[in-house]
């Protein structure tokens, strides 16, 4: 599996929920762990990768207790915005990737996805903020807008993870390598 094709599947599992009983049968902490294996297997030479690598460990520990359905009710009923602070390691995570990204695009000289990869940044940026202005100022009228456009921002990332997954900047191996198989010097046939 290619980097980006897991750091991909990770945020999927993280985004999704399939109840089993009151658990989520798609735990946050597996996502994580999908994630890091898809950073730590990013080129050596990636900016910010140690930061990366941080950030989604720290993402990961705290969805552990998050996971158990007791605490993440608790948490909801003593204050949503210390549940908002929580998931500031996460959106700083998907917001540094995707400037990392758009940076390695960019150097490679492919401009259409590092725009992408710019609105994806703009994207973070607005769903991290959003939270304030609906609980801190009260502006109730846009927690579902927020809420859509937090999960819209998430599919978003994952497309382009995807899309993206195959090419040489973003740690796809090169084409010889991708088959298994190298060339023979001075053999042009079967």
């Amino acid at each position: 599996m290619k980097p980006l094709q897991s750091v991909a599947m990770g945020l999927v599992v993280i985004g999704l929920t399939a109840t089993f009983g009151e658990y989520d049968a798609l735990p946050d902490p597996l996502g994580w762990v999908l994630v890091l294996v898809g950073v730590l297997r990013l080129p050596p030479d990636t900016e910010r990768r140690p930061v990366l690598v941080a950030l989604a460990a720290l993402a990961g520990v705290v969805a552990v207790p998050l996971w158990v359905p007791a605490t993440a009710e608790a948490l909801e009923d003593v204050d949503a915005s210390l549940a908002w602070a929580l998931t500031l390691p996460q959106l700083g995570f998907v917001g540094l990737l995707c400037h990392v990204l758009a940076a390695r695009a960019t150097a490679a000289e492919d401009l259409p996805a590092a725009r992408r990869l710019r609105f994806a940044v703009t994207l973070v940026v607005v769903v991290t903020a959003l939270p304030v202005l609906v609980l801190g100022a009260g502006a109730d009228v846009l927690a579902t807008p927020a809420a859509v456009l937090a999960v819209a921002t998430l599919v978003l990332v994952v497309w382009q993870l995807f899309t993206m997954s195959g090419r040489p900047w973003a740690g796809a191996p090169p084409p010889a390598a991708r088959s298994g198989q190298s060339p023979a010097p001075g053999r042009s046939g079967p």
